[in-house]
Parts: structure tokens; C-alpha cells; sequence
């Protein structure tokens, strides 16, 4: 195998130089997007609150009875804290493409043809997983989740009202969870190219893996609804099917 053409070499402090400025360009684009994202305040939570209400497009799609969530702020700095985490969180999720792409062009020119060729796949396919995943978690788990978490009562004496933070907290960390656990198929066949992973285990643990995908489904959405259940189990169980096949054939 060939070095890549472009790879040069250099001191310890060239590298070190080279990274810092990798590290401000992607602060700066990072900042930039999140203070946009602070300003659009409007249309910001507008997107954010939207599973809240009764109208949201899966509780229509899906028929889900009429329900009321009351959202509260009980802090002087709450609201604003929960802006700028939003934002935040907005400003990352927008310049990934960016920092992907400027991490990728530090890194490669120490990697060969073919393993810059890997490279690629690997970041391009994990952004991909990983922006269906919050997708998927906003339009379908979360909403669910919600919608049975926020309105559920021990008794009609104890009235249920739902703080911002607790809100955007969850929303954010199902967002980041989620995309993450998309990332199996990626993780799978970059195993099985290191030969950490082979179809007969995977196959083996099949069954194994439909409980564990329950379990977690039911954590996930904690109630006894049996579709919402499997509307989040189903997609998780197929990624599993999804990492077989990638691993099958990687084989």
C-alpha cells in the first residue's frame, strides 16, 4: 500500500499547530451557529415544544386521544438556561457536517488510500445513523414517551405540570441516546472489518438480542400501551437486522 500523496511530514509541534487551528475553526463555526440559533428564538421553540401539542403530526398520524400538558417555569434563570442549551445543542448539531469534515482532513493525510477510503464510509455513514436516529426520536419515541410520562397520574387529586427544563433535558438527552444506538450497523461492520465480530455470534445472541431491545424499549417508553411499545422496539429490533446483514456480508 501507498501513502496517501498529500501526506507531509512534520514535527510533533507542526501536528500540534495544525490541531489547534482545526479546534478554533470548528469553535468558531460552533459558536457562530449557536449564537444564529439563540437569535431565532421564535422558530427555535417553536420546533422544541411542538411534541407538546395535542396537533403534533405523529399524535394526528397515528390517531392519539386529545391530551393537555401544561409546561411551568419554576427558576429565575430557568428559561434562559434552557434557551441557551437548546441553542447550543442546535449550533452542534448544524456545524457536525463542518467538524466532521475539518477533523477528517486533520487525520487523513497520516492514513493510506484505502484506509482514508474507510475513513470516509465510517464518518459519512455514522452522521447519517445518527441524524436518523434524532429524527426518529422526535417525530416518534419521544412524543410517545411524553405524551404517557406527562400525563400520567397517581391519583386525579395530584395535578401534573411539567417544567421547561425537565422538558428540553429529556428532549435533548433522548435526541443524543437515540442517535447514538443508531450507530450499531456502523459499529457492527466496522468490527467485522477488524475481525472483533462475525455473523455466526451475532446470529447466535439473536434471541438474546430481542429481549434486551424490549427492555430497553420498555425503559424508554415506560407504559402498557403494546403499539407504542412496538413502535419503538421495531426500529431498534431492525437495526439489529440491519448490523446481521452488514456483518454477513462483510464476512
Amino acid at each position: 500500500m501507498r501513502m496517501a500523496n498529500n501526506l507531509e511530514a512534520g514535527t510533533f509541534w507542526d501536528h500540534l499547530e495544525a490541531l489547534r487551528s482545526c479546534l478554533i475553526s470548528i469553535l468558531v463555526i460552533v459558536v457562530i451557529m449557536s449564537v444564529a440559533a439563540f437569535a431565532m428564538k421564535e422558530w427555535l421553540f417553536v420546533v422544541a415544544l411542538a411534541p407538546c401539542s395535542p396537533e403534533f403530526i405523529t399524535y394526528r398520524l397515528l390517531g392519539a386521544s386529545e391530551f393537555h400538558i401544561a409546561l411551568i417555569n419554576t427558576g429565575l434563570t430557568e428559561q434562559f438556561m434552557v434557551h441557551v442549551k437548546t441553542a447550543a445543542y442546535t449550533g452542534v448539531m448544524v456545524s457536525s457536517p463542518y467538524i466532521l469534515y475539518q477533523l477528517f482532513r486533520f487525520i487523513s493525510p497520516a492514513l493510506y488510500t484505502n484506509e482514508r477510503h474507510y475513513a470516509t464510509i465510517v464518518v459519512v455513514s455514522a452522521f447519517a445513523m445518527f441524524l436518523v436516529g434524532t429524527l426518529l426520536n422526535y417525530f416518534l419515541i419521544f412524543p410517545f414517551t411524553l405524551r404517557f410520562l406527562a400525563t400520567y397520574q397517581v391519583s386525579p387529586s395530584v395535578s401534573v405540570m411539567l417544567t421547561i427544563s425537565s422538558y428540553a433535558d429529556t428532549l435533548l438527552m433522548m435526541n443524543l441516546v437515540i442517535g447514538l444506538v443508531f450507530e450499531l450497523p456502523v459499529v457492527s461492520w466496522l468490527l467485522a472489518k477488524m475481525g472483533l465480530l462475525d455473523y455466526a455470534t451475532m446470529r447466535l445472541f439473536r434471541r438474546h438480542a430481542i429481549v434486551a431491545v424490549l427492555i430497553a424499549s420498555a425503559i424508554i417508553t415506560p407504559t402498557t400501551d403494546a403499539f407504542t411499545l412496538l413502535v419503538v422496539a421495531l426500529p431498534i429490533w431492525l437495526l439489529y437486522e440491519l448490523s446481521l446483514l452488514i456483518v454477513r456480508i462483510q464476512c
